[in-house]
């Protein structure tokens, strides 16, 4: 048995469009240790969201296996936890009832007052405390989105998906939600996923960056990050950082030169 939490082996998959199939993944490789912090990047439309679909069983490959925690994945899995860039919190809900959704329709052995007091300490882990009876009309884009990670770790799944939590968010504040996020790892440990564009959040939150080459994409190149310890943003103007940065620009270079013109996510 793998000692990997997450073991993608040879996938492909294909979409079917108007004018025939569109091969998107293409014998893709992809292995994360119980505890580890993948990041994925590469070229727009390489097929970096229809990874997640597959590691959170929303969706099956032609060919390939997907295995969580020694299980074949088939089909939508419970223990996966899921953020997007878009928080979608329910306006009729406070953000404390949106946190605790998972909750009510995951099974759990809390009570409902431990269900609360599970809500209650995640939001203020990040920073929301006080803001539980709020609705998210009435939160910034930053806070709507640190109540979104809650809602995504509180029934404290063993993996964590992020396709482009920060995204939407400028400079300072997706900084500011990198280190929250770091934080969030080391109190509520689980094995992540992240899809991004952003290269200077893969090497900040990571410890494993991958890069998938143009579409069919395949697993192009991977790199360690050696970062230990509590991060700061400073880590990353050292000059360790500076040549992780310049290896993966080239690689993604590399990645664009074999893209097709048509995109699919």
């Amino acid at each position: 048995m793998s000692d990997n939490l997450i073991d993608i082996k040879n996938v492909r998959h294909a979409y079917q469009t108007k004018n025939g199939r569109l091969p998107v993944l293409d014998g893709l490789e992809l292995s994360v240790p119980e505890g580890g912090f993948a990041a994925v990047v590469g070229p727009s439309g390489c097929g970096k969201s229809t990874l997640t679909r597959l590691i959170a069983g929303l969706m099956k490959p032609d060919e390939g296996e997907v295995w969580l925690h020694g299980e074949l994945v088939k089909g939508p899995k419970s223990t996966v936890g899921m953020a997007f860039q878009n928080p979608v919190l329910l306006e009729w809900r406070t953000i404390l009832q949106n946190v605790m959704l998972p909750l009510e329709i995951v099974p759990t052995k809390l009570t409902k007052r431990q269900q609360e007091e599970r809500a209650r300490s995640l939001l203020a882990l990040v920073g929301l405390e006080g803001f539980e009876e709020k609705r998210p009309s009435e939160l910034s884009g930053g806070m709507r989105q640190r109540a979104s990670l809650c809602r995504s770790i509180v029934h404290k799944p063993e993996v964590l998906i992020l396709d482009e939590p920060f995204g939407a968010l400028d400079a300072f504040t997706r900084e500011d939600l990198w280190q929250t996020m770091h934080k969030v790892k080391s109190e509520e440990p689980f094995t992540g996923v992240l899809i991004t564009h952003d290269l200077r959040e893969s090497i900040f939150l990571a410890d494993q960056v991958v890069v998938l080459s143009g579409r069919p994409a395949k697993t192009q190149y991977v790199m360690d990050v050696h970062l230990t310890g509590a991060r700061d943003i400073e880590h990353l103007y050292t000059p360790e950082s500076a040549e992780a940065l310049n290896i993966l620009r080239h690689q993604i270079q590399v990645a664009q030169g074999r893209a097709t013109e048509e995109a699919v996510e």
